[in-house]
């Protein structure tokens, strides 16, 4: 019996399409993982253990909790993310990752008890601020966004025809500007059509004074007759 180990090369029947989990089957949209409840974001890991974590959730083997586990440093109740070994106040005191409890440098996402504590302190100090600082603040807050969306436009042809300035105020500014310069060549042109008016009107009452002197000429003619 051959064996086909010298065989090298790329398969000879090739798949046209990916493979998808759960093809067939009709998906609940309802459920965990489906478009009205999607899966959290992964949070408190290293690189490599989200890229593990992301492959369970492409093809379909990705389990999640149905009720919180328990952390393996402090035995509460506290790890809210499958796979996780280790609660985000634990992996953030020791500087690990949360699923392989590894030393890294650099750790994906936010905490989320960070992210709502510093958005109950920004709506504090957006409720204890004056109107002129709050609007200060929120102008800032969508200056910030708005420069963040023009990084990564979704059709660069496009982009500063809609809205080409960066703030409402210099937006303000140059619609004003515009809107003045409209009215100077309104005036102009209203101007040159007065102008145009009164010379036409000028040569007409000349006309009109030659036509009298001819009556006038013509009706002596006739009285020396």
């Amino acid at each position: 019996m051959s064996s086909n180990s010298s065989r090298r090369g790329a398969p000879k029947h090739q798949n046209r399409y990916a493979w998808k989990p759960k093809a067939g089957q009709k998906i609940n949209e309802r459920e965990v993982g489906g478009k009205l409840r999607p899966y959290p974001e992964i949070t408190g890991v290293c690189p490599r253990c989200k890229d593990q974590i992301d492959w369970k959730r492409r093809y379909g083997k990705y389990k999640p909790l149905s009720e919180p586990a328990k952390c393996q440093r402090c035995t509460k109740r506290a790890v809210r993310q499958a796979y996780h070994n280790l609660c985000p106040g634990c992996a953030k005191e020791q500087n690990v990752c949360a699923k392989c409890c590894s030393r890294v440098d650099r750790v994906i996402g936010r905490d989320l008890a960070e992210v709502e504590a510093e958005q109950k302190m920004l709506e504090a100090a957006l409720k204890n601020a004056r109107e002129r600082d709050r609007r200060i603040l929120l102008r800032a807050m969508d200056k910030g966004k708005s420069e963040n969306s023009a990084k990564n436009p979704a059709n660069k042809n496009k982009v500063g025809e809609l809205f080409p300035s960066a703030s409402l105020e210099e937006y303000a500014a140059k619609s004003r500007g515009d809107k003045d310069n409209n009215n100077g060549d309104n005036m102009d042109k209203i101007n040159d059509e007065d102008d145009g008016v009164d010379g036409v009107t000028g040569v007409s009452d000349l006309d009109d004074d030659d036509d009298d002197d001819d009556y006038v000429e013509d009706a002596e003619q006739v009285c020396n007759w």
